[in-house]
């Protein structure tokens, strides 16, 4: 059974440039690598109207459970400047030991270790798992996230197939691989809010109602309440004006109406139907003090949780701890990820490469990173099974 090296996959998945929605042969790359170590493989594309058409794969060696799945995606986020790389940014040079490349960290990296990790343990085991490995890996994350993994996990549920664990291999790490591991993220609410008003002349404001002092009122009332102070595992939850606008280029007309989009992060103290009636309350009396006239809409992009206990979170700890020596910090920090989704199918953890330069001109990673993070992986996939076996 082939065993890849992490470092050429990881070149290879980066000289394939996948940026949001394109496949770019990256999982046609990872199907052949999959299909020649035995894997059953689905190429999944999935449409929606007003989004991009986006391509996933899914791939799974075994049949019996436990069903351990390794997640995540292919696609990156433009280069930006070419010009303003060291090196360029699908070229995946290594100078000096450093792997340059967009993707290197988010996340192509990750998918090249635990490739590697998965291979290796089966040609170690001789293809004997004591149930499944398998891979989800989206187009979609970094895109609009709604042709990716959410409807390969609906198509999996329809065809009766089962997750029994996951580990989605964002990269975690804030100093040395391994030294953070995710088991729950903040919810996040997007709030859009219009103020109306009646537009007119500002030399005769009287005859006239501008909105945006009111919606500067609301605003205020809303970036300053305080949610909670934060619980056992979640930061405080955090309410963040993000946009506003108004549809007026005239300096001297008084617009008809003003808008501003809001972001709330909150945790396990809240649901998000608690979160929307606060939010009803802090705006209902902030109108009332000032005469606003408003209307709220609100848009969920994933719900808090959080993996705790279990044998999950248990056997990636004692993994991370018997090859870097130390256990990982216990984390639910950070933005949004596809974990967000897979959470209600089976319990999920993240944990992948040193982040400092994800997004950034010259993403980059060690080298030896690729090396130790694939040694976790292996790990990993050893107590799993090992403890299935047992």
């Amino acid at each position: 059974m082939p065993t890849p090296d992490p470092v050429a996959l990881a070149q290879a998945l980066i000289r394939c440039p996948s940026v949001t929605p394109e496949e770019a042969g990256a999982l046609t790359l990872m199907q052949s690598v999959l299909e020649a170590a035995g894997f059953a493989c689905h190429r999944l594309k999935f449409s929606e109207a007003g989004t991009p058409d986006v391509e996933n794969l899914y791939a799974r060696f075994g049949s019996a459970g436990p069903n351990l799945c390794f997640a995540g995606h292919s696609d990156v986020v433009p280069p930006g400047d070419d010009a303003a790389w060291s090196h360029p940014p699908f070229a995946a040079d290594i100078i000096d030991g450093i792997l340059y490349g967009r993707g290197a960290v988010d996340m192509k990296g990750a998918i090249a270790c635990f490739t590697a990790a998965a291979l290796g343990y089966l040609k170690e085991h001789g293809g004997d798992v004591s149930g499944s490995i398998s891979f989800l890996i989206t187009g979609d994350e970094e895109g609009p996230s709604i042709n990716g993994t959410a409807k390969v996990l609906k198509w999996l549920a329809a065809r009766g197939e089962r997750l029994d664990a996951a580990i989605l291999g964002e990269p975690t790490s804030i100093e040395r691989v391994g030294d953070e591991l995710k088991i729950g993220r903040r919810g996040s609410l997007n709030v859009d809010l219009l103020v109306s008003g009646k537009q007119g002349h500002s030399a005769y404001a009287h005859l006239a109602e501008n909105p945006i002092p009111k919606l500067a009122r609301i605003i205020d009332r809303l970036s300053t309440t305080r949610l909670d102070a934060g619980s056992a595992h979640f930061e405080p939850s955090s309410i963040e004006a993000t946009v506003i606008s108004v549809p007026n280029r005239a300096s001297n007309v008084i617009p008809s109406e003003a808008r501003a989009k809001i972001n709330i992060r909150y945790n396990d103290l809240w649901t998000r139907d608690r979160v929307e009636a606060r939010v009803h309350e802090v705006c209902a009396e902030a109108a009332r003090e000032v005469g606003a006239r408003y209307a709220l809409s609100f848009e969920s992009t994933g719900d808090v949780f959080l993996s705790k206990g279990g044998p999950l979170v248990s056997t990636v700890i004692d993994a991370v701890a018997a090859v870097t020596g130390t256990a990982p910090k216990l984390s639910t920090g950070g933005g949004t990820s596809d974990a967000r989704f897979i959470h209600s199918y089976c319990p999920v953890v993240e944990l992948g490469l040193v982040n400092k330069t994800i997004h950034q001109v010259d993403e980059s990673t060690p080298v030896s990173d690729l090396e130790h993070m694939t040694e976790i992986y292996a790990m990993v996939l050893r107590r799993y099974f090992g403890a299935a076996r047992a």
